[in-house]
C-alpha cells in the first residue's frame, strides 16, 4: 500500500484460491493510487479481452489499447477463471508489453503461471506474457474462502435460532 510498485513501475501478482481477497487487495492498491494522485483502472479480464476483441478496426482497438495502457495502476482481475482465445491473448500480450517498465500492472489469478496455457490455449504469446508477468512482485494467498467461511458462519447462527426456537417450543 506504500505504492512502491508505482514508483517503480513494478507489477503485482496476486495468485491464490476463490475467495482468499485478491480481488479486495488489488481493489485497495488501485485507490490507495487514487488517493495519492495516480490514475488507475479497475477491470475484470474477461470484460477488457471481450471488449477488445469485439473491435473490428486497427483504429478502434489502439484506441482502446490506449485507455487500458495510460492509467499509472491497471488492475485486471480474474486472469485465469476463463479460457481465452489466440486473440484474446495477443491482445492481453501486447497491452502487458506496452505497459512494460512503463506502468504498474497488478493481476489476480486463481491459477499458478505454469497453468497459464491452459488459460490462453494455444497462444504463441503465452511464453512473453508470462515472462513479462512472471518478473511482477508475487504474492501467493493461502486460506480458506471468506465467503465460504462467512456462509457457513451464516448456517450455524441460523441452526443455532432454530435450535433455540425448538427449544422455547418445547417449553411452552
Amino acid at each position: 500500500m506504500s505504492l512502491e510498485l508505482v514508483r517503480d513501475t513494478a507489477n503485482v501478482a496476486l495468485i491464490g484460491a476463490n475467495g482468499v481477497g485478491k480481488s479486495t487487495l488489488a481493489l485497495n492498491l488501485a485507490y490507495q493510487a487514487l488517493v495519492n494522485g495516480h490514475t488507475a483502472l479497475f477491470t475484470t479480464a474477461g470484460q477488457m479481452l471481450g471488449e477488445l476483441a469485439a473491435l473490428d478496426s486497427d483504429s478502434a482497438i489502439r484506441r482502446r489499447l490506449h485507455r487500458y495502457a495510460t492509467p499509472h495502476v491497471l488492475v485486471i482481475d480474474e486472469v485465469g477463471y476463463l479460457s481465452y482465445s489466440n486473440r484474446h491473448a495477443d491482445l492481453l500480450c501486447e497491452l502487458i508489453s506496452r505497459r512494460y517498465g512503463a506502468a504498474s500492472t497488478v493481476v489476480t489469478t486463481n491459477r499458478p503461471f505454469a497453468e497459464w496455457s491452459k488459460v490462453f490455449l494455444n497462444a504463441a504469446c503465452d511464453v512473453a506474457l508470462v515472462d513479462r508477468l512472471h518478473r511482477a512482485e508475487v504474492v501467493a494467498i493461502e486460506g480458506e474462502s471468506y465467503r465460504v467461511k462467512e456462509a457457513c458462519e451464516r448456517a450455524e447462527q441460523r441452526a443455532k435460532k432454530r435450535s433455540a426456537a425448538r427449544m422455547e417450543k418445547q417449553k411452552s
